[in-house]
């Protein structure tokens, strides 16, 4: 397939056609084997969940596994006492598919069981690889499958939603964490509590963390166990259906954070060696390991790893009615490495033999099903190397993705924050790092994610201000810290949310300077919540500081939703003057005007601008935002005519622009 789209739009890469060409030819080839050369769909092949696992149908129960390397698999739990008996035997049939036949009263609602897996000269005790609940005994801490039958299942109110998110303004959270108390949070809390912030904030879209059942909570859900099961920590399958529907309610679409790239090595309660043998899901040898995150690697050349991945992506959209993915750790699938000590500093660094062909046609299979079961799919990658073509179209050489995270972009705020003096800010820095981006890719812009707010790590916020925020946050107190914390906080989201091309992502609690760190209950803190929660209450507050960052978040994110397709508009440059520390541009009818410099405000600075008539419409100095009001916001100002800029239908705008402070202005003609 000759002159495809994604090189001619980048010259650059015409020396790594064959490469390009190779990874879309292998993808072809691999739906034609899955989809038996078109006989059924790719959905059709992703329909594992329907056949393994455990199903009522009519007056019996029917239970299916597939364990290639078993000599033998019982059923044991609460109905038998969890003993082996031959009732309860499998049988086998071809490919090593197990199945079992019991009649209706054989298992009851939140029954628990397990599998008891023999393989030579071995045995151990497995959770169903396919289960959809898993539970905790509060008191042994063991992990057993339970079904899940109720009388009156959840029904949905809202059959198909169809997301507005143009832009996408992604509200990140992890159910657990999201109350206020010294414990888990729950589904239900979420819904009720939470879902109606987010949707006056102004978000229209939530990611949602830790949904795959974890054996270790501290693992913020990135160690799965069971891909099936939605973790009943937070609730039951129900409590989660009825949070999808109320966000939908709410016109918020929501995206699971979705862990393919690695599987937790856990053996009784995950993957790590289901049917004895280590190679049934994962690669072998060398390649089984994790080297960076203590994890098992799926061998995504078996066409069973890919029957299994693929279906879980199918489940998650049909059962939940999750309306899209964030894909987790794509940077470690695509590279042999992992990524891992690589510079990517050339494009040949992209296309060599490091690359995973293999998971490279598994992501490409994964996007081009979620799409072809909901056209309306949002699917993101979480990538770091800067692999081209990944949020690109599947026909024009690309993955399929429809954004990829720009993960470049909080990396580069911690930088300046930590390593540079506030007066060394460059605009002209500032600016390349937020817009530099491939012009056909969509990306998801942030300041700053969970990843930054994690034990280890600091806020933007706890970076600027650090321990003066345990004393000054009182709106009565006057402190030089506070201050700039607060106006630098303020312009960092800002030139960050403005100047999108595709979403903005925001972890909750961070968009009004959440404190301290994130750290889950462990040994070493004393197994306790203080830090695996949000203080709600310090933004509602109206006697504390956090209240002025969460009003300009909201005034921000409502402006930015309020105009469609912004992030699709264009962008315009029109100063950044490192030595005064101005950044100036704009986009569709609006002007955005940036002072980073931390003493000098100017009166009467001149920017080159469309003629008209400008009116701010929004001003970090805001009192409302915990600004000085500097500026009188009442004031419209029209430009100045230059003879040297009158074709161009440019002129003057004359501002007074204090020291720390953005502004947004409106200009008509």
């Amino acid at each position: 397939m000759k002159g495809m789209q994604l090189i001619k739009n980048d010259p650059w890469l015409k020396p790594h056609t064959e490469a390009i060409e190779g990874r879309y030819n292998y993808f072809i080839q691999k739906e034609k084997e899955l989809t038996q050369d078109g006989k059924i769909s790719l959905s059709d092949f992703a329909s594992g969940y329907l056949y393994f696992g455990l199903h009522p149908v009519k007056d019996r129960w029917i239970f299916r596994e597939w364990a290639p390397g078993a000599t033998a698999i019982y059923l044991i739990g609460d109905f038998n006492n969890w003993q082996e008996n031959e009732k309860y035997r499998l049988t086998p049939l071809e490919n090593g598919i197990y199945e079992i036949n019991l009649p209706q009263n054989a298992f009851h609602h939140l029954d628990l069981y397990k599998l008891k897996i023999h393989w030579q000269n071995g045995e151990g005790e497995r959770i169903p690889a396919w289960t959809r609940r898993v539970v905790q005994d509060e008191h042994t801490h063991i992990f057993s499958a339970q079904v899940w039958n109720p009388e009156n299942p959840y029904q949905f109110k809202i059959k198909q939603f169809k997301p507005n998110v143009s832009p996408l303004l992604i509200y990140e959270c992890h159910i657990g964490m999201a109350t206020s108390e010294w414990q888990v949070g729950t589904y239900k809390e979420f819904t009720y509590n939470i879902l109606p912030r987010i949707k006056a904030a102004g978000y229209n879209a939530i990611q949602v963390m830790a949904i795959q059942e974890h054996p270790y909570y501290g693992s913020f859900g990135y160690h799965v166990s069971s891909f099936f099961a939605a973790s009943s920590r937070f609730g039951t399958p129900d409590d989660l259906k009825e949070l999808i529907d109320t966000a939908h309610g709410l016109g918020l679409a929501v995206v699971m954070d979705i862990v393919h790239s690695h599987a937790v090595k856990n053996e009784v309660e995950g993957l790590g060696r289901f049917d004895g043998t280590y190679t049934q899901y994962f690669h072998e040898g060398s390649r089984r390991n994790h080297p960076a995150w203590d994890s098992l690697c799926f061998d995504y050349g078996k066409n069973e790893v890919l029957h299994f991945l693929l279906s879980n992506c199918k489940f998650w959209i049909e059962e939940y009615k999750f309306d899209g993915f964030r894909f987790d750790g794509v940077t470690s699938m695509l590279y042999l490495s992992h990524g891992l000590g690589e510079c990517f500093s050339s494009y040949s660094d992209y296309f060599n033999a490091n690359q995973d062909g293999d998971a490279i046609c598994y992501l490409t299979l994964a996007n081009q099903l979620i799409h072809k079961i909901n056209k309306n799919a949002i699917t993101i990658a979480e990538e770091v190397s800067g692999m081209p073509g990944l949020a690109a179209p599947v026909k024009s050489g690309g993955y399929g993705f429809d954004y990829r995270m720009a993960m470049n972009i909080p990396d580069y705020w911690i930088k300046i924050i930590k390593e540079q003096k506030d007066q060394d800010w460059h605009p002209s820095c500032i600016w390349h790092e937020i817009t530099n981006r491939r012009s056909d890719e969509k990306t998801v812009s942030y300041a700053e994610s969970h990843d930054q707010a994690l034990v280890g790590d600091k806020t933007i916020i706890f970076r600027l201000i650090d321990s003066e925020m345990y004393w000054h946050m009182s709106v009565n107190d006057s402190n030089m810290a506070v201050d700039r914390g607060l106006a630098l906080h303020k312009m960092i989201r800002l030139v960050t949310a403005s100047t999108i091309n595709g979403g903005y992502l925001n972890f909750m609690g961070n968009e009004f300077g959440h404190p301290e760190w994130i750290d889950f209950p462990r040994q070493d803190n004393g197994w306790s919540f203080k830090y695996a929660r949000r203080q709600w209450n310090l933004v509602d507050n109206a006697d504390l500081k956090y209240k002025y960052l969460g009003n300009f978040d909201k005034a921000m994110i409502h402006l930015i939703s309020s105009v469609e397709n912004f992030q699709a508009s264009l962008l315009r440059k029109v100063c950044d003057n490192d030595g005064d520390q101005i950044l100036a541009y704009c986009r569709e009818n609006m002007l955005f005007v940036f002072n980073f410099n931390p003493v000098s405000s100017f009166t009467g600075y001149g920017l080159l601008v469309p003629e008209g008539k400008y009116t701010i419409i929004l001003n970090s100095d805001n009192p409302a935002f915990g600004g000085f009001g500097l500026v009188d916001e009442s004031i419209s100002y029209q430009t100045i005519t230059d003879p040297l800029y009158e074709t161009e239908h440019k002129g003057w705008l004359k501002l007074y622009l204090p020291a720390r402070t953005a502004m947004i202005l409106e200009y008509r003609v």
